[in-house]
């Protein structure tokens, strides 16, 4: 499969769900990640991401009155460890920083999960690891078609200068949810500035479905990194 537009694949669903990007950027200077939520629950719209102290971010109520159930939508999407940057859309960010802290490999991590305990959608679990030299791994653990059986994937990609690999939980909208189908999906990374990709997936996120975005570019000589967060609740 050729590398598409992420601009046209974003544009084209209006719910893909969670989301992960990685990859590396056209000069080839810059690990790149991105990773989005989307909801249509009142409690999964409401929630914006902030900075946490463990090197990467988290979840939060927007109006902690409104909070129904925070057990599968508060937790820290994004955590660093050893130069490595680790991008779930679940609690399991912490299982894999534990095992890895351990000397464990991210797969070890994964096989103790599940998909989400959410029937009948059994929304995946989606996972990446970004390593110092901006090599990626990305991971879904998903239903059998829709029964409870976990299916569990991994991928291992070189980074390539201006290519990046799509995966998120949801393969459209629907009632049931389907699930994410295949392999992530090879998409164009077109350009080094950070506040020009972050525009460009949020803007093309669907508009009422959308909740928060968070972006970092990572400096593979000497491990800067910078980053974004753009929240739909301000």
């Amino acid at each position: 499969m050729n590398p598409i537009s992420i601009k046209k694949e974003l544009s084209s669903n209006s719910y893909p769900g969670r989301g992960i990007i990685l990859g590396k950027s056209p000069s080839a200077k810059q690990a790149v990640i991105a990773y989005f939520i989307m909801g249509r629950s009142e409690n999964s719209r409401n929630r914006f991401f902030e900075t946490n102290d463990r090197g990467g971010i988290r979840t939060k109520a927007f109006d902690e009155s409104k909070m129904t159930d925070p057990s599968l939508i508060i937790y820290n999407p994004v955590l660093t460890l050893g130069g490595k940057t680790i991008v779930t859309n679940g609690d399991q960010t912490d299982t894999i920083y534990d095992f890895m802290k351990d000397g464990h490999c991210y797969r070890h991590a994964l096989l103790t999960r599940e998909f989400e305990p959410d029937a009948p959608n059994y929304t995946p679990r989606i996972s990446g690891v970004v390593k110092p030299n901006g090599d990626y791994v990305l991971s879904i653990l998903k239903s059998n078609m829709g029964k409870p059986e976990c299916l569990r994937f991994f991928f291992e990609y070189p980074a390539e200068s201006g290519l990046g690999h799509f995966i998120h939980t949801y393969k459209c909208d629907g009632n049931p949810i389907p699930s994410f189908e295949g392999e992530p999906v090879p998409v164009l990374i077109e350009t080094d500035d950070i506040d020009e990709w972050s525009s460009l997936i949020w803007e093309n996120l669907n508009r009422d479905n959308k909740v928060s975005l968070f972006t970092s570019f990572i400096n593979l000589e000497n491990g800067e990194e910078q980053t974004r967060i753009i929240n739909k609740n301000k």
